[in-house]
């Protein structure tokens, strides 16, 4: 489906009707800070549009998407001394195609079922950052990406 979704959550934040912590902004799509940050600094990436999964985006926006999560990798390596940063696309908690990209300080920041021994994972509610912290975090990055 391309356009807008009445009832998804990435539709109403590119639409401004849900505020987010923005990074990055183009007429085509909003890089904004994760609520529930795997660590500090973790960026989502959506279109403007909506594109239940990411293969269905078309690919000069799917290069934009890429381009952009480059440019802000290279600011969170600056920001937070890491050699390496995750990117993905996602898509298994909201039908909006879009992508995290994640600072990682440790190899198993993302990882696979495959490389976890027990049989048995719990989970915990993810904490959710505060707008101070979070406003804090997305100026850094905003300054760092602009060099970047």
């Amino acid at each position: 489906m391309n356009g807008k979704n009445s009832s998804c959550l990435f539709c109403d934040i590119a639409r401004n009707r849900i505020s987010c912590i923005p990074v990055f902004e183009s007429t085509k799509l909003i890089a904004f800070l994760d609520i529930a940050p795997i660590r500090h600094g973790h960026v989502q990436i959506i279109p403007r549009d909506h594109f239940n999964y990411f293969d269905e985006l078309p690919a000069d926006l799917a290069s934009e998407i890429i381009c952009t999560g480059q440019r802000i990798a290279r600011a969170q390596k600056k920001l937070y001394g890491v050699d390496r940063v995750a990117f993905l696309f996602s898509g298994g908690d909201i039908p909006h195609a879009h992508a995290h990209i994640i600072p990682m300080h440790q190899k198993t920041d993302i990882t696979s079922r495959l490389y976890i021994a027990e049989e048995t994972l719990t989970f915990r509610s993810t904490p959710i950052a505060s707008a101070d912290e979070l406003e804090a975090i997305a100026g850094k990055l905003r300054s760092t990406i602009r060099l970047c």
